[in-house]
């Protein structure tokens, strides 16, 4: 008697999303087993005024070791793929489990043509009209940070 194990895909369009929100609602959907893609992860959204936001993003370019200063520092991630997975991976459990989630998320600036025509999700309680304030999305913090995308 062999069990197959169906693992489940989530298709998440990050296209108006509040990024720490909705990367909480990605860890929790990992913690439940499921694979998760994310679309449009250029379009999820950083609450703040522009400038500000961007500065401190920009700050932690700046950072150096203190062993060898003249090296260059701790690698940061530009791309918006990059950004959004690393936003997940800081929620993640710090343990190989983990890291064996990270590996089950998948992040594509716009929609491949294979998702094209599929069923998108998207959370309610990370959506922008929550925030009254102002935001900026993750494709202008990455040009600003020097992505050539």
């Amino acid at each position: 008697m062999s069990t197959q194990v169906q693992e489940q895909v989530v298709i998440i369009n990050a296209e108006g999303q509040i990024l720490g929100r909705m990367a909480s609602n990605v860890v929790r959907l990992l913690k439940e087993g499921k694979k998760v893609i994310i679309v449009n992860g250029e379009k999820a959204v950083i609450s703040g005024e522009k400038n500000r936001v961007i500065e401190s993003y920009k700050l932690l370019l700046t950072v150096k070791t203190l062993f060898n200063p003249y090296r260059n520092g701790i690698r940061r991630p530009r791309s918006p793929i990059n950004i959004v997975k690393r936003t997940i991976r800081g929620m993640l459990p710090k343990s190989s489990k983990g890291r064996r989630m990270l590996k089950n998320v998948k992040i594509y600036v716009g929609v491949p043509k294979e998702f094209e025509g599929r069923q998108f999700i998207k959370f309610p309680d990370s959506d922008v009209s929550r925030l009254k304030g102002k935001y900026v999305t993750v494709e202008v913090v990455s040009k600003e940070l020097g992505w050539s995308g």
